[in-house]
């Protein structure tokens, strides 16, 4: 995401709310308390919470959602706010794990998702993604400012961020980008420091799933000191973190072969044909006992007069693989429904990682000391490393060559080569012989920030001033693991005997590669070892090391630079009206991006004639270089209307080094009718600029696979080189932000807080690029000639005659895509004394109604009620907890989704199909069900040996429910691999314990 707002937190734009943690929610909307300017830095701002918040700290909250607040303002935007005692109670590994169960956050990546991102070394990021609008939308701040991103794609790690030191985490569910600046069109996920921390705390925490895997340490401390009588304050905090990766989707519930596939009795034919007497079918299958009918773990020929030979193990008696004959169910394209599909399946399905290998330290300093209530320093250091390992998959090849004369062919297999008058055949292969391809990558973060700030006063007018300037680095090391060089696995492939007197001077009766022995000295390998892909176990560790590079693998490394200096007065009291005094915040801000790399020739696609193509199965890098700069300033009001309603307006102007100037207002109203009742609405203008991998990528590319439509209604699977390159001509995508809710606070039910608010947001010129398989499917069913451009085949750029093979395909974004989205958020809790504890209950829903994107060719999709990759219908989330004065507390929590379908556009039918088409595909079924998961927390908090000490268990899906499965396809060699659910949406670990102990004095 482009990096814009710094998230300044002048005094008066963010003054502290004096609230005790057991206050209710009631005495928070009503009687929001006392609040004074600022005489030390200004913490970060924060939204007002339906929910009971725990004070960080000196137990101080801060509320607000805007650059100002004073006594009797709430804020028009809508937050909801995790408070310290519900991290501490969840104890999650992540902290984005607990983030990503709040209803409004749906979409986002996780360290285990991302593991197929191996190209653009995305692989291990922890995103957050606002109403599945896309990561890039939601702006995520730490301790109120940007952080800089781990990826070119402005993704920011969440992993990166000092745990141990976030006291709460805030979501703003609404349009923000006039008072945060870019990026914040689905809303802003704030992660605030205890920054005020005095002692010293310490914690150990274990975790391991009900199987007995994915064990992971946590350990972490932080000190905190006061100096110079109270004027300074230090702190310190360190954090460790280790988890061992579940590297294969180990569990019972994966087993099933449940896809969505190519049907293969569906004609188009006889779905287009009134006259036709053939049944038409549905397109597309949902269903179980499916696999591929491509290849096997140790070959298959899938083709020609031998299809159905396939090979096993080597046989000891001959040196070779054994031959084995197929049954083959009905296939289409990739997609084979019955027959020996566990056959053809095994080794490849389930070979993704489930949770990836991590370490993860960090380590944070701060210092600040106040000269004067007008004059306060600080500095601030902070580091992270995160490395992480996972698996994409266990990658399969079609079409590879053999040629008769292979050295490793069962002769039974050749005498039936002769015999049909066959010089080559070509098999598919999962290459079990070779480990699963993933990466291994490190992220290093560092962040340096500077700042003063005060209050001073002038003319009878109070101000506050805040100033800093702030320089981050993420220095990314994208390495892959057990990638091959497509060149050397060629050579090597081509095995034959040598013969007596041949060119490379080779004993008669040897084993070696063709290219060492042809009349071609120019093409010799001496390194090159005869590779054995006929069979499961017949590659020497010769063989494997040469293709796999002995050892080298595709390596980036890349430097992401930020860098941000701002400055911004405010005040409460500019001018007296009837209702009371104007607010007024300004600034302004210089902004700084760039990133640059360097990857080693030995690892870069060959580029000729604008077709990329790849040198290795995977990664293919090029280095990004690219920079850009943002100036900006803004100005904000609170005008009090009369009493009990006040006005909120912002206006924001910003000019990008690569676009020019783009504005942005807020325009909000927020009214206390009575006492029981409020009423707010906001009315935005936002924007998200072009980051640096849509601006200057420079064309990685990526192997895949996609399914070419025939004139028959069948599909032809082809394995190509995917390259994306960036647009430096985007321009900022403009979105309309409408909200309007209500609060009530009965005081008949003195405990009780409810909000409910309506969303509403339109995106125009939205940054976006069509996926490989829409290209192929727009070009080939829908002769989109721009769509056919960006395609290359064996007849060149452009040229989509059927029979040619596809080869290569271009990806890249422009502004093109209009999007809406709109739901209503509810928002409830109530707390009570009920016998001799507390009782605290929190309900949090969100409903939608709808996500739409239309690109402007073809048909409009729908993707709320969609449980693969959209909006489910209802996300929720309960909670029940009960504190009592022993120290012993406990808390059980009830999150799911509501069931949904595959697709809004898809047709259900049997046997009496409508005609298919790419924007309405007929499909058998299109149901997911959806799914309530049950956890449970328990806390002991005693004092041992003078120091506060807290036992804690935490139990996530306590009764160990299965994911709902969901057949993912049609398209993706890798599909099999992944898990048959969408993980996004569904628990994918079972059970899983965590535990620990926390010590503080």
């Amino acid at each position: 995401m482009g990096i814009e707002e710094s998230g300044r937190r002048s005094a008066s734009a963010c003054l502290r709310l004096r609230l005790m943690a057991t206050a209710s929610l009631s005495a928070l909307l009503l009687a929001p308390g006392h609040l004074a300017a600022q005489t030390a830095e200004s913490p970060a701002p924060v939204l007002e919470s339906a929910a009971p918040q725990e004070a960080a700290g000196s137990g101080e909250i801060t509320v607000t959602g805007t650059r100002i607040v004073r006594d009797g303002y709430d804020a028009p935007t809508p937050v909801s706010v995790i408070s310290t005692k519900e991290l501490k109670a969840e104890a999650p590994a992540n902290i984005s794990d607990f983030v990503n169960t709040l209803p409004a956050v749906r979409g986002s990546g996780t360290a285990a998702s991302s593991n197929g991102s191996l190209s653009n070394g995305a692989a291990g990021i922890n995103t957050v993604n606002l109403r599945n609008l896309g990561a890039a939308r939601t702006l995520v701040l730490f301790d109120g400012q940007r952080s800089v991103a781990s990826t070119t794609t402005g993704q920011v790690d969440v992993n990166t961020f000092p745990q141990t030191l976030i006291a709460r985490v805030e979501v703003v569910t609404g349009g923000a980008s006039s008072a945060y600046g870019s990026d914040a069109v689905s809303g802003v996920v704030n992660f605030v420091l205890d920054k005020e921390f005095t002692g010293f705390k310490t914690n150990y925490e274990y975790g391991v799933t009900t199987y007995g895997d994915g064990a992971n340490h946590k350990i972490n401390f932080t000190a905190g000191k006061s100096f110079s009588e109270g004027r300074g304050h230090i702190l310190l905090s360190g954090e460790y973190f280790t988890q061992k990766g579940i590297q294969s989707i180990d569990r019972d519930w994966n087993d099933s072969g449940y896809f969505l596939a190519n049907n293969p009795a569906y004609s188009a034919a006889a779905c287009t044909d009134s006259s036709a007497t053939t049944l038409c079918y549905p397109e597309y299958y949902v269903g179980s006992g499916i696999g591929t009918g491509q290849f096997t773990p140790g070959g298959l020929i899938s083709t020609g007069p031998l299809r159905g030979t396939y090979f096993g193990s080597i046989d000891p008696a001959t040196g070779k693989a054994s031959v084995n004959q197929l049954v083959f169910g009905a296939t289409s394209g990739q997609w084979m429904l019955g027959g020996d599909y566990d056959i053809t399946s095994a080794g490849h399905r389930s070979s993704a990682t489930l949770l990836p290998s991590e370490k993860r330290h960090n380590a944070f300093a701060r210092v600040s000391y106040d000269f004067s209530p007008a004059f306060n320093i600080f500095g601030q250091f902070s580091y992270s490393r995160y490395g992480g390992q996972s698996y994409y998959q266990q990658t399969p090849t079609t079409g590879v060559t053999i040629q008769r004369d292979n050295a490793f062919l069962p002769d039974s297999v050749r005498a039936a080569m002769v015999s049909n008058n066959l010089n080559s055949i070509q098999i598919g292969t999962s290459n079990i012989f070779l480990p699963p391809q993933g990466s291994d990558n490190i992220r290093q973060v560092f962040r340096y920030v500077a700042g003063a700030n005060g209050d001073f006063g002038t003319g009878g007018i109070d101000w506050s001033w805040d100033a800093y300037y702030q320089l981050g680095k993420a220095k990314t090391h994208e390495e892959l693991t057990n990638a091959w060089n497509i060149q050397r696995m060629a050579n090597a492939t081509d095995a034959v005997v040598a013969q007596a007197g041949n060119v490379g001077g080779y004993a008669a009766g040897t084993i070696v590669c063709r290219i060492n022995v042809d009349a071609n000295t120019a093409n010799d390998d001496r390194n090159c070892a005869p590779l054995n892909r006929i069979g499961t176990n017949g590659a020497s560790a010769a063989a494997i090391n040469y293709v796999l590079y002995g050892g080298l693998q595709p390596l980036r490394k890349q430097e992401l630079k930020e860098e941000v200096a701002a400055a911004n007065f405010s005040t409460n009291n500019l001018v007296d009206l009837w209702a009371g005094p104007i607010s007024l915040a300004f600034g302004g801000e210089y902004r700084k991006e760039s990133v640059t790399g360097s990857v080693d020739p030995l690892f870069q696609p060959i580029v000729a004639n604008g077709v990329t193509t790849g040198t290795w199965i995977y990664g293919n890098y090029l280095p990004t270089f690219g920079r850009y700069n943002v100036k900006e300033a803004y100005v904000e009001t609170v005008v009090p209307l009369f009493k009990g309603m006040d006005f909120n307006g912002a206006f924001r102007i910003t000019d990008y080094s690569t676009s020019g100037s783009v504005q942005t207002w807020k325009a909000g109203l927020n009214w206390q009718v009575i006492s029981d009742i409020r009423l707010r609405g906001t009315l935005s203008r936002d924007i998200r600029a072009p980051n640096l991998s849509e601006l200057f990528a420079p064309g990685t590319g990526r192997t895949n696979t996609v399914n070419v439509p025939q004139a028959d209604g069948s599909t032809i699977p082809y394995q190509f080189n995917e390259s994306t390159v960036g647009n430096p001509d985007l321009k900022p995508e403009v979105a309309r932000t409408f909200g309007v809710g209500a609060v009530l606070t009965p005081s008949f039910l003195p405990g009780f807080s409810m909000a409910v608010d309506y969303y509403n947001i339109k995106i125009d010129d939205a940054i976006d690029s069509l996926a490989a398989q829409t290209l192929i499917n727009q070009c080939y069913e829908q002769a989109i000639a721009n769509a056919c451009s960006a395609i290359s085949t064996t007849g060149g750029r452009g040229v989509t005659t059927p029979g040619l093979a596809v080869t290569s395909i271009e990806i890249k974004p422009t502004n093109f895509v209009s999007q809406k989205t709109s739901g209503i958020d509810i928002e409830a809790s109530y707390r009570r004394e009920v016998g001799p504890g507390a009782l605290t209950l929190r309900a949090l829903a969100s409903k939608a109604f709808k996500l739409e994107t239309d690109n402007g060719v073809t048909a409009t999709t729908d993707a709320a009620g969609q449980n693969t990759g959209g909006l489910p219908d209802w996300t929720y989330r309960f909670s029940a907890g009960y504190d009592l004065p022993s120290g012993f507390s406990i808390q059980a929590i009830a999150r799911g989704v509501s069931g949904g379908v595959y697709n809004n556009n898809y047709i259900v039918c049997s046997t009496d199909c409508p005609a298919s088409s790419a924007d309405y595909r007929t499909i058998n079924l299109n149901k997911i069900k959806g799914a309530t998961y049950f956890d449970l927390n328990a806390n002991y908090a005693f004092d041992l040996g003078g120091s506060k000490t807290e036992l804690f268990l935490s139990i996530r899906n306590l009764f160990d429910k299965d994911p709902v499965l969901v057949g993912n396809g049609p398209t993706g060699n890798n599909t099999p691999a992944y898990p048959q659910t969408n993980r996004a949406l569904y628990d994918v670990l079972g059970r899983v314990f965590r535990l620990g102990i926390r010590l503080s004095m």
